[in-house]
């Protein structure tokens, strides 16, 4: 598998990121994060002790459906929904065509590697994140 690379940076300062790429002002590197989290609370939520043990189940499991992972980790189907619908916005998982109409999670990573500013400094004109 691979290494997901995350940063932490506010909407404010995604927002503006995002605005000088599309202006061309600015070209995100090959080694920039892919995905980034509003807030060190939100990445340590997302990858809980408990979700990382989630992640690992699917993996080494390879659950068939939604029902099937909510067998085997005593989860509700409606919480497992939530938690795999927002872990696959972040690009941890995805949510594989089954058997009918069931929906099959396979973890696409096996690490994270966090970019993480320690001092929050004003950008320049047309700086990086």
């Amino acid at each position: 598998m691979t290494t997901l690379k995350v940063g932490i940076a506010d909407y404010e300062e995604m927002k503006a990121r995002t605005m000088r790429i599309a202006r061309g002002e600015e070209k995100p590197a090959a080694d920039d994060p892919k995905v980034w989290f509003t807030s060190t609370e939100s990445f340590a939520q997302i990858l809980s002790s408990g979700n990382r043990e989630l992640l690992r189940v699917i993996d080494e499991q390879s659950p068939g459906s939604l029902e099937e992972l909510s067998q085997i980790t005593g989860r509700t189907k409606p919480s497992l929904s939530r938690t795999l619908k927002t872990m696959a916005s972040y690009g941890l998982i995805r949510m594989d065509p089954g058997e009918g109409r069931k929906l099959m999670p396979k973890v696409l990573h096996d690490r994270v590697s966090l970019e993480l500013p320690l001092i929050q400094r004003p950008a320049a004109k047309g700086g990086a994140l």
